[in-house]
């Protein structure tokens, strides 16, 4: 007999909530005497990895507190944060999310709205991004980093190749761009682009890239797009641009992976997020530090939505056994004085980016950042609001604002991977994600 999905979906997310219940039991064990034992959990990216390892200063300043850190990939992230909270579990303290999870989230009343002291200087707090991390009014996480989008390229590759980058560039030049500096015999590839499945990886970007084509999720009575001919367009121009331009395997390249090949010199340009752009530009980081352009991520036909805007941000479930210390522990990684301690240990090239206004007015980032105001433009240029050519009944860039997305975007997400391995053709991966998004979006009751 052949199990529906769904039921699956459902055997394995109680399989999860077991494990991790499980595995926390483990590994917790007693509050070290006289301490108040925080779990913190993170995703595995530069900036979070420097806030792990300063947290010792923060244990040395509040030492009534033990911090213990759970660092995991974006997509375990997300499944496990989501399952701890949809069950109350209570295994995190501390949980870093993103702009989409954080209003949801918290109009389900699982997080802690924030009650930072004045010294905080909430409104120093870039707004866009503030906005974006807030609900009623209430602010429900605060951003460890915020971003938007941006092009990255090699510098030395496009000056011998006779390419000037204009401030907003297109795809178009793009795709002719990719094949004057693909050079796969030395090891350089033309373009990286993400192709690891998920809401949050290949999506992030395929949804800036399907809004510039003139296309969008769903339509104003919430009837999904999908097969469509913008989306065609745009997810046909991804594939063959990745196949004839882009490193082998691009179809396991997300964030990081794409970070690696870049910083090692293997990409001639990466379309990604603005957060990259420190990490590239830092020698202890990045093999092509003094070799990397910056301009505005690529527009096509429409400028609407081809740039997102994003934050990684802290925040404190409901369920967390000590909210006070989680809160201090939160105000403590997302302030200016934390800011100035990164500078201070990594220079001002390695500060968390898109967060204070104060950053960016600060004369010493900007003479280490050639960047920045790229950066504060694409952040505040983009819009939540309209993501797209026409009207939309969702607010989101490179997501939908409903809790049903991350699922559809997943699952979207891996036929448009199979899409870029040849596995599927165009039309049939466009065919089949229709198909399965509007059975989703029946099932939910958003349509008939």
């Amino acid at each position: 007999m052949r199990i529906p999905r769904f039921a699956k979906l459902l055997v394995a997310f109680l399989i999860g909530v077991v494990l991790v219940q499980l595995l926390y039991a483990c590994a917790t064990g007693s509050q070290a005497a006289g301490k108040t034992r925080l779990t913190i959990a993170t995703v595995n990216n530069g900036d979070m990895v420097v806030m792990q390892g300063l947290s010792s200063k923060f244990e040395q300043a509040n030492p009534d507190i033990q911090l213990r850190w759970v660092v995991l990939e974006e997509n375990v992230l997300r499944q496990r944060t989501t399952t701890d909270v949809a069950s109350q579990g209570g295994q995190f303290d501390v949980l870093t999310i993103g702009s989409y999870e954080t209003p949801i989230w918290a109009r389900r009343d699982w997080l802690k709205p924030l009650d930072l002291p004045a010294s905080y200087d909430v409104n120093d707090l870039i707004k866009p991004i503030r906005e974006g991390l807030s609900n009623n009014g209430k602010l429900y996480a605060v951003p460890f980093y915020g971003e938007s989008s941006m092009l990255y390229y090699r510098k030395d590759l496009f000056e011998k190749a006779g390419i000037t980058v204009p401030e907003q560039p297109t795809y178009s030049q793009l795709t002719e761009w990719a094949s004057k500096v693909h050079d796969p015999a030395n090891g350089v590839y033309g373009v990286c682009l993400r192709g690891k499945p998920g809401w949050g990886e290949n999506m992030g970007f395929l949804s800036t890239l399907v809004n510039t084509f003139g296309g969008q999720w769903f339509d104003m009575k919430w009837q999904p797009t999908i097969n469509t001919p913008a989306w065609k367009e745009a997810i046909a121009f991804y594939v063959d641009l990745l196949n004839k331009y882009g490193p082998p395997g691009a179809s396991s390249n997300g964030f990081n992976e794409n970070l690696a090949l870049f910083s090692t010199g293997k990409c001639g340009m990466w379309v990604d997020a603005t957060v990259a752009a420190g990490l590239l530009s830092n020698p202890k980081e990045s093999q092509v530090y003094d070799k990397v352009g910056f301009a505005r991520a690529p527009i096509e036909k429409y400028p609407n939505g081809s740039n997102w805007i994003w934050a990684w941000a802290l925040a404190v479930p409901k369920t967390s056994k000590s909210p006070e210390a989680a809160q201090r522990f939160v105000a403590w990684a997302t302030s200016k004085e934390y800011i100035q301690l990164v500078a201070d240990q990594n220079g001002w090239v390695a500060v968390p980016p898109g967060t204070r206004t104060s950053t960016y007015n600060n004369p010493n980032y900007k003479k280490a950042a050639p960047f920045a105001s790229i950066v504060l433009r694409s952040i505040e240029s983009a819009d939540i609001t309209r993501p797209a050519a026409n009207p939309t009944p969702y607010k989101g860039i490179q997501y939908v604002d409903i809790p049903e997305f991350q699922a559809i975007g997943s699952s979207v997400g891996q036929t448009m991977a199979a899409a870029l391995t040849n596995r599927l053709s165009v039309d049939r991966a466009l065919q089949q994600s229709q198909n399965s998004t509007e059975r989703f979006m029946k099932h939910t009751g958003y349509i008939e």
